[in-house]
């Protein structure tokens, strides 16, 4: 009776769901969103109207320990006052790292305002030797803290591996 007691605990543990969600550190400490923004990239277009400037080609934006290479990155500003940048969106294949720990994806948006960083689009996210791939990350820069949300898949390894 009591083997079947312990397969029946064992077949149900496999029988719930997977989570579609992971929570993850990203950072660890911190992030100081009223440092200076620099960006570097091969061309800039500015938009007279609105003041919004698109950076192309090699794109490198910093942040204190935040950093972010793409293809294209779209600085948008507030309205009203042209100096306050509420966000950054960069497309083309994007990494994004500070400190150790690094995600890569098709997409981001970071609210520069909240501290979040959105990235989207087939997200690796790799800390150290643990690796975790999703189709979405949330990061709160603020925090640190992060989840990785839909599809999630990564490889746990064994303590002494």
């Amino acid at each position: 009776m009591r083997a079947f007691f312990i397969a029946l605990c064992v077949a149900c543990l496999f029988a719930l769901p997977i989570s579609a969600q992971t929570s993850i550190g990203f950072g660890g400490v911190s992030h100081d969103a009223n440092q200076p923004i620099e960006v570097t990239s091969d061309s800039l277009s500015v938009d007279q109207t609105t003041g919004n400037a698109v950076f192309s080609g090699n794109v490198i934006v910093i942040q204190g320990d935040l950093r972010m290479a793409a293809g294209e990155v779209s600085v948008i500003y507030g309205t009203g006052d042209t100096q306050q940048i509420q966000q950054v969106l960069a497309t083309g294949g994007v990494l994004l790292t500070r400190g150790q720990d690094a995600a890569e994806g098709a997409q981001a948006e970071y609210s520069v305002e909240t501290g979040h960083v959105f990235l989207s689009g087939d997200v690796l996210v790799t800390q150290g030797r643990t690796t975790i791939a999703g189709d979405r990350l949330n990061i709160d820069l603020n925090t640190g803290n992060g989840t990785v949300e839909g599809r999630v898949r990564t490889i746990l390894q064994p303590a002494g591996q």
